[in-house]
């Protein structure tokens, strides 16, 4: 099935695939070929995918919400943003992660504290993704 990964910036993913995990508001979803047909809210987490069936390699990306769209051809993601797990810097990552806390922390209002959580929970799914990339690469 074809898996099209698409963010603000352009297209991350247009490939052909095994499986897909994909984060949505009512759990986790796992999309084999010839999955039922589904329009759902995608959340902050991680992609797995799947490329074939006879491999247990899996890739991970790390997504802010977005929209699904499953059909018999394929499945359709559109996020803000999506990063490859090669893609994400750890130290980079956890410094932005401190930086959010502390706004959070010191937040004049509701608005200034929400938008600080979105950042503390988009740079927690990063360093997840991170984590798994680098726990594939001990294998």
């Amino acid at each position: 099935m074809n898996l099209k990964l698409v963010t603000l910036g352009g297209i991350k993913l247009d490939e052909m695939v095994y499986s897909v995990t994909i984060p949505t508001i009512d759990g986790e979803i796992s999309v084999l070929p010839s999955h039922e047909p589904l329009v759902t809210v995608a959340r902050d987490g991680v992609i797995t995918v799947r490329r074939t069936k006879e491999t247990q390699e899996e890739e991970f990306f790390a997504i802010s919400g977005g929209v699904v769209e499953i059909d018999q051809t394929g499945v359709r993601i559109l996020v803000d943003e999506a990063d490859h797990g090669d893609d994400i810097i750890e130290a980079e990552t956890q410094a932005a992660l401190e930086r959010a806390i502390a706004a959070r922390d010191n937040a004049d209002d509701q608005i200034e504290r929400e938008k600080a959580k979105q950042l503390i929970d988009r740079h927690l799914v990063r360093l997840k993704v991170a984590d798994l990339q680098r726990h594939k690469r001990r294998r």
